[in-house]
């Protein structure tokens, strides 16, 4: 597709949607041409923000105002007629789970393609959506919306995303442990019969913008703490992408005292022994075609290696006798967790370098 492409980003207000918007500003395959910023003003909005349109950007994310006038850009009041209006053809929704399944057969019934940022759409069994408790399963809509949908992981799935009309963003915390796992697992390499222990530990703004008794300070500083144990909804992302069965893998997140990042620490067995070589070159031959992974071969990667960066960052160790390896994956849960992620699947959906805008 030619270059300047309309976009439109549905809830910028949160984390995710903020670097999003910082992207998709400075992206150069967009011809200058910002997004759309269209929500739900409710209660964000004075009688004055309502006289001239909707809020100002820079009162929302401060961060955001530059010397082109992004910080007088709008978020302004949602309705399919001022996308249609706008000439929106690529709708990112970093919205919650509900409001995606809402928005999403809509946008593709108005010809949109969707970069849905939700867990709205990633799952393909039934029994791993239950977690989200859809009101909407099983109807006739949600079928044919979800065979639409192709799972936003470039690395594995890039020739599907390649001209995708709806493109379900994979969860943080899962794209650390299934980018670790993956080419493992693809390999045969893995013996299942011990299974598969993932920790995996996330900065607060994994949880969303929206406090909590869970995020506040008093709870959050000077503290680490396990959730979602055996329960977690980035558990059936895991168990599709890597094919491997609930009984065979233990994911257990945690919530760090730092803003952002993602730290997963993966415990496996093999077949047989490996060296550190071949397990190198394993990876390597993988994502050979990835620009967005570096592999560690000699080193254990750092959130502070990835922070503010579309990169995830694996490296590996193994024992004296090459049956056993612990390997570390590292990313940032706002970019390639989320937003960075989101633009990586645009530009491959529309055919532009896969990197572009992320470098």
């Amino acid at each position: 597709m030619s270059e300047g492409i309309q976009t439109a980003i549905m809830g910028v207000t949160g984390y995710a949607g903020a670097e999003l918007a910082r992207l998709l500003l400075r992206h150069p395959r967009l011809g200058g041409r910002p997004p759309v910023f269209a929500g739900r003003l409710n209660e964000k909005a004075g009688e004055e923000d309502a006289a001239h349109g909707g809020i100002l950007l820079r009162e929302i994310h401060p961060q955001l105002a530059d010397n082109n006038g992004a910080g007088d850009l709008r978020l302004e009041p949602f309705s399919w007629e001022l996308l249609a209006e706008r000439g929106v053809q690529v709708l990112f929704l970093a919205t919650p789970h509900e409001q995606s399944r809402a928005w999403a057969p809509e946008a593709l019934e108005r010809g949109l393609r969707v970069i849905d940022l939700s867990g709205a759409w990633r799952l393909n069994e039934p029994s791993n959506r239950a977690v989200y408790g859809f009101p909407d399963e099983g109807s006739e809509q949600a079928a044919a919306t979800q065979a639409q949908a192709v799972y936003g992981m470039p690395e594995l799935h890039r020739d599907r995303i390649a001209g995708a009309r709806l493109v379900a963003n994979p969860g943080c915390f899962s794209t650390s442990v299934i980018l670790a796992l993956k080419p493992l697992a693809a390999a045969g390499l893995l013996d299942m019969s011990h299974g598969i222990v993932a920790d995996a530990k996330s900065g607060v703004s994994g949880a969303g913008k929206a406090p909590t008794a869970r995020t506040h300070f008093m709870y959050a500083a000077d503290n680490l703490s396990a959730y979602g144990v055996f329960s977690h909804r980035h558990t059936g992302e895991l168990l599709e992408q890597i094919g491997i069965g609930a009984s065979e893998i233990v994911f257990t997140p945690h919530l760090l005292p730092i803003p952002r990042g993602i730290l997963s620490t993966i415990y496996v067995h093999f077949k047989r022994a490996q060296t550190r070589a071949a397990i190198a070159q394993v990876y390597r031959d993988f994502y050979a075609a990835s620009p967005m992974v570096r592999i560690h071969a000699k080193m254990l990667p750092q959130i502070q290696h990835v922070l503010h960066t579309n990169y995830a960052d694996i490296g590996f160790e193994l024992d004296a006798s090459g049956m056993r390896a612990v390997i570390v994956s590292c990313l940032d849960n706002l970019l390639k967790g989320a937003a960075g992620q989101a633009v990586q699947n645009m530009n491959v959906a529309l055919g532009w370098g896969e990197a572009e805008g992320l470098q």
